[in-house]
């Protein structure tokens, strides 16, 4: 019988801009270079395949990078979503005392600021606490 999955791991990604920069940054390899002919404007991902301006060039859990066209990215992947520190830090502290999300978001002794962001941001702290999340201005 065939199941529905859904993928776990977090990557990180960059859309692929066609700049020298990236060309070096992920070591790609045009096509006349690989054929020892002439300089092309076909551009290679060493085991992924072309990569063409506006492709993303994910990189995997153990540093490895692949290529992704820009439809099936937009299909396949969503950001983190992006929580102040405060929100982090609740979410880490009830997570370290073994709560589940129904704890942390009924939990009556919560701070005023994360009433008030539960509030108002309900479904953004549920995506946070099952998915991961980036905190606000880090990286």
């Amino acid at each position: 019988m065939i199941k529905t999955y859904r993928k776990t791991a977090t990557i990180k990604a960059e859309q692929f801009d066609g700049s020298d920069e990236m060309v070096d940054k992920y070591e790609l390899i045009d096509a006349g270079t690989m054929l020892g002919t002439h300089h092309s404007p076909e551009l290679y991902l060493t085991g992924s395949g072309k990569v063409d301006v506006g492709d993303w060039i994910a990189t995997g859990v153990n540093g490895e990078h692949w290529a992704i066209a820009d439809d099936v990215f937009k299909k396949t992947y969503a950001e983190l979503p992006l929580i102040p520190d405060y929100v982090a830090e609740y979410i880490e502290h009830t997570k370290s005392i073994d709560c589940d999300i129904w704890d942390a978001m009924h939990y009556f002794l919560r701070p005023d600021n994360i009433d008030e962001y539960m509030e108002d941001n309900p479904e953004t702290f549920a995506r946070a606490w099952l998915d991961g999340y980036v905190v606000e201005g880090h990286k």
